[in-house]
């Protein structure tokens, strides 16, 4: 593959919030998901796991979780310090509910052997305190799956899908890993819409000299 092509690829990509009501064919998905699972990700864990939930009546109870939690939460006083942006997260929090599919990101947690050795040094040694703290703060882990989920977006796209990442509604994280029965010692970290897009947003991104330092 030359670079342009692969450039042009992930510049035309991208985040779909408008979708058309034709179904999406099983076989596309999993060949996404296939593809995804090819991304790097710590010490060969593939920590990844996807749950792909095409019902409607399922997605619409994902969605309602959702919207309940954003109602509630809203309904704090701590809210009205956030004024007419609280009312538009409010009104949009179950939107994706419009989408044909939707693929719940799921995240084995794992240790590294880094991590085991300074837990167990940590009663007998402050200084591996912040050590570890720093690679909580990096999670390898939920890295390795959102390489995974890059990877998914990348190839929905390749196929003429529109997705959108969301970790939004994550507000509901208990009440939508008891709707799809989340397996034990897998975490739900993030929801994927996706379908045929019937938008095409136009997004810009700063110039790369903004975002680029060397150090020599």
């Amino acid at each position: 593959m030359e670079l342009v092509d692969l450039e042009r690829l992930i510049k035309t990509r991208r985040s779909i919030r408008q979708w058309r009501k034709e179904s999406v064919p099983e076989d596309m998905i999993v060949k996404a998901v296939e593809v995804a699972t090819w991304a790097p990700n710590g010490g060969n864990q593939q920590n990844w796991r996807f749950l792909i939930v095409t019902g409607k009546t399922t997605i619409d109870r994902i969605a309602d979780a959702v919207q309940a939690k954003t109602v509630m939460m809203s309904d704090w006083p701590e809210a009205a310090e956030f004024g007419d942006e609280v009312k538009r997260w409010r009104a949009g929090a179950g939107f994706f509910r419009a989408a044909p599919v939707i693929v719940a990101v799921c995240m084995e947690v794992y240790e590294s052997v880094a991590d085991k050795l300074l837990k167990l040094r940590l009663p007998k040694d402050h200084a591996a305190q912040p050590i570890l703290e720093h690679r909580r703060a990096a999670n390898s882990g939920l890295q390795s799956v959102s390489a995974g989920v890059a990877y998914l977006l990348l190839a929905l796209h390749a196929q003429g899908l529109g997705a959108l990442w969301m970790t939004g509604p994550l507000v509901a994280k208990a009440d939508i890993e008891e709707i799809l029965e989340v397996p034990e010692g897998l975490g739900l970290v993030a929801l994927i819409a996706v379908g045929y897009p019937a938008e095409q947003p136009q997004r810009t991104r700063k110039p790369v000299a903004e975002v680029i330092a060397f150090r020599r």
